[in-house]
């Protein structure tokens, strides 16, 4: 009690002070209801097929296919992490503009797997490249990575696409 007979509020605390996040689409399982949460499960499988693809193919033009496998890597652990916040609702927690990150992530990932779609792409059409090897000649991708190669081409198209329509659903949200 303060001199006057009145109760002096206690300060504020600033944990409830701060700005509620900003996001507009639902978190928990209501995600998977909306076509950004389908595109961001689609971009998960097809961007693992792209993974899985490239790998069994024993990466056989690392320089090209090395982007390829980062990518695809890295892009799927990020969407899984992204999928796993909305659906725990983590977003509602986290203080931040849910919406421009989701399309600065999409926009990011859309160029690199568009990048990564053209090396694949390269690496396929490389298949009656002849090398020579030990005085032997013979194709730079046998029949068997070239059909590998061929699907993982497909697949990465399949992804990028994906990564742009949720790059497109992304970008109207942010900007309305």
């Amino acid at each position: 009690m303060s001199a006057g007979g009145a109760a002096v509020p206690p300060p504020p605390n600033p944990a409830v002070s701060f700005p509620a996040p900003r996001v507009t689409l639902p978190a928990g399982p209501d995600i998977l209801r909306t076509y950004s949460g389908a595109f961001v499960c689609l971009e998960i499988v097809l961007g693992g097929l792209v993974w899985i693809l490239v790998a069994s193919s024993n990466v056989p033009l690392p320089l090209l296919q090395g982007w390829v496998m980062f990518v695809s890597v890295t892009a799927f652990f990020f969407s899984f992490l992204f999928l796993g916040l909305f659906l725990s609702g983590m977003v509602t927690q986290i203080d931040a503009n849910w919406n421009f990150l989701d399309f600065a992530y999409h926009f990011v990932v859309f160029v690199f797997y568009f990048g990564a779609f053209l090396l694949e792409a390269a690496a396929t059409s490389l298949h009656d490249l002849q090398c020579n090897t030990t005085m032997t000649v013979k194709p730079l991708l046998n029949d068997n990575q070239y059909n590998i190669n061929v699907a993982a081409t497909v697949f990465a198209f399949m992804t990028t696409a994906c990564y742009g329509c949720s790059l497109c659903l992304a970008l109207r949200r942010w900007r309305p």
